[in-house]
């Protein structure tokens, strides 16, 4: 018999037949069955309560039940007691919870059902103590998961800035290096270098894109995107690695891979990305090959399917199914033999699954692996073109006199480094070591544009941002472009930035292509 029906059977029974059923289902019954009147005496308990709290039945009549109430629990009870009484007939009290002393001392938490009928009040309690304890378990879990989630999050995003902040001046300043005259050793070398910053950068960016597909704070993107150029600028990366290896790289398209799709290529490109690189790292000789195809559907979108094969290492049967779990690679020998962390299959099919596509992996050992990827699309309008950026063209700036930037940086080696890379741009570059100085010279002296670290001393830069909004507020001056330059990239830290009333957040680490495409960025917004 359930809960409720218990109470609604105490009450409802035939008075001719009430005497014997009414004696039988208190005996019988496992919950606590009371009948008390309106003075608080009891006047039946079922048997029940001698084999839950050891409180003998014929003992309790004529005795108050609230005598084995916690006494903390009292006050509320008597609310609830005086709540029953005065309801109108058909309104139960139900789900009140107090406790209630066992025999023993102990106390036991019971939940109450409870309604007046005509000079009598007849209640269900059931024993929850251990369900409480489990609710209570459950809740502190929760508690100490979600803790144990932000801890994480907050080591990755300190250690994300800790390893970003020399990792911008190894890649910044090898990135003017490389603009300068030299041997060819000399460039051999610093391609070396700056091969390596970026692998570290890559091996960075995977650790945080797994934190934030664990966190479901990943977002994807809806604008208009030109499918060539989402495979292009892969493809052509690909290209340089594979021939500097000794391998033939091959791009098939089929006939129809080509207009104007929304969704974010950012996300497909680095889906792409991965797997070539995944490809051309683990194929010592051969060939890769990349094949896209773009199949029309009847709804009017598309299904955008490609391949990526090589010829490497392959892996068998027993390792495909765990392939895509991360931390997971082929053989225990890969990370000796091949390097990496085991994240970048996981982040594809994460990547690919949140953009409602599918996955999937064939391969034989010492022949090579084919991963095929299918993604559905939407077409854009036709005069929906994605927004055209050239990063790499100098700064544009329309006036005849230099343009004056301030830039926010405690760094050393990152000053120098934004120093080296706008050297030889007209440029008038006033550097300062913190917030509060950012906003003293900004008090002081006109600028035309300002880069702004996030994390300083003193004053951080978010802060120091609020602060200039704040004077320009005042002084109703125009408004001054301001770019975050930042270690932190996690998707709350660009969302930080804008809100403090940044124009743009560009992570570190910078080179030459993003800083001064940042600038024009926001000269032009």
């Amino acid at each position: 018999m359930s809960f409720d029906a218990s109470l609604q059977e105490a009450h409802t029974l035939d008075p001719t037949r009430r005497r014997v059923d009414l004696g039988t289902f208190f005996e019988v019954s496992l919950d606590l069955l009371i009948i008390r009147d309106l003075d608080g005496m009891v006047v039946k308990a079922s048997r029940s309560w001698l084999t839950t709290l050891g409180h003998d039945p014929a003992e309790m009549v004529g005795k108050s039940l609230l005598r084995l109430v916690h006494p903390d629990d009292l006050p509320g009870t008597q609310g609830s007691v005086i709540e029953v009484e005065t309801r109108k007939p058909g309104a139960p009290i139900l789900g009140f919870r107090n406790r209630y002393r066992h025999r023993n001392g102990d106390y036991r938490i019971l939940e109450w059902r409870a309604q007046r009928f005509e000079d009598r009040i007849y209640a269900v309690a059931r024993d929850v103590t251990e369900r409480v304890a489990e609710e209570r378990a459950l809740v502190e879990a929760k508690a100490a998961a979600e803790a144990a989630s932000q801890a994480k999050s907050d080591f990755l995003a300190n250690m994300s800035h800790e390893i970003r902040t020399p990792l911008n001046g190894v890649i910044g300043i090898v990135d003017a290096l490389s603009r300068t005259a030299m041997t060819p050793e000399q460039a051999e070398m610093v391609a070396l270098i700056r091969q390596s910053g970026v692998t570290l950068e890559r091996l960075v960016s995977d650790v945080l894109d797994v934190s934030k597909i664990e966190a479901g704070q990943v977002t994807l993107e809806d604008r208009p995107f030109d499918l060539d150029e989402a495979f292009v600028s892969a493809a052509e990366v690909a290209r340089q690695r594979a021939e500097d290896k000794g391998l033939t790289f091959q791009l098939e398209r089929g006939p129809d891979v080509t207009g104007l799709f929304r969704g974010d290529s950012t996300r497909i490109r680095q889906v792409v990305s991965n797997l070539l690189s995944n490809a051309i790292k683990f194929t010592g000789q051969g060939s890769v090959t990349l094949r896209v195809d773009l199949q029309p559907l009847a709804d009017g979108t598309a299904c955008l399917a490609f391949d990526v094969e090589d010829t490497g290492v392959g892996f068998d049967a027993d390792h495909a199914g765990r392939l895509f779990e991360r931390f997971n690679q082929a053989d225990s020998s890969i990370t000796r033999r091949f390097g990496g962390t085991g994240l970048g299959l996981s982040i594809c099919r994460a990547l690919v699954e949140l953009m409602g596509g599918e996955i999937s992996a064939l391969s034989e050992p010492g022949v090579g692996s084919r991963f095929s990827v299918k993604l559905p699309l939407r077409p854009a309008d036709a005069d929906a073109r994605p927004a055209a950026m050239s990063p790499a063209r100098p700064v544009e700036y329309g006036a005849e006199r230099p343009l004056r930037i301030l830039l926010a940086e405690d760094h050393p080696t990152n000053r120098r480094v934004v120093q080296l890379i706008l050297d030889g741009h007209d440029i008038d570059l006033t550097m300062v070591e913190d917030g509060a100085q950012a906003v003293a010279a900004f008090a002081g002296e006109r600028f035309d544009l300002i880069l702004m670290d996030m994390q300083m001393p003193v004053m951080d830069g978010l802060t120091a941002t609020r602060a200039i909004r704040g004077l320009e507020a005042a002084r109703q001056p125009a408004r001054i472009p301001i770019v975050i330059l930042s270690a932190n990239a996690m998707p709350e830290h660009h969302a930080q930035a804008l809100a403090a009333g940044a124009d743009l957040h560009l992570p570190k680490p910078i080179t030459a292509e993003t800083l001064l495409g940042g600038i024009n960025a926001a000269l032009g917004a």
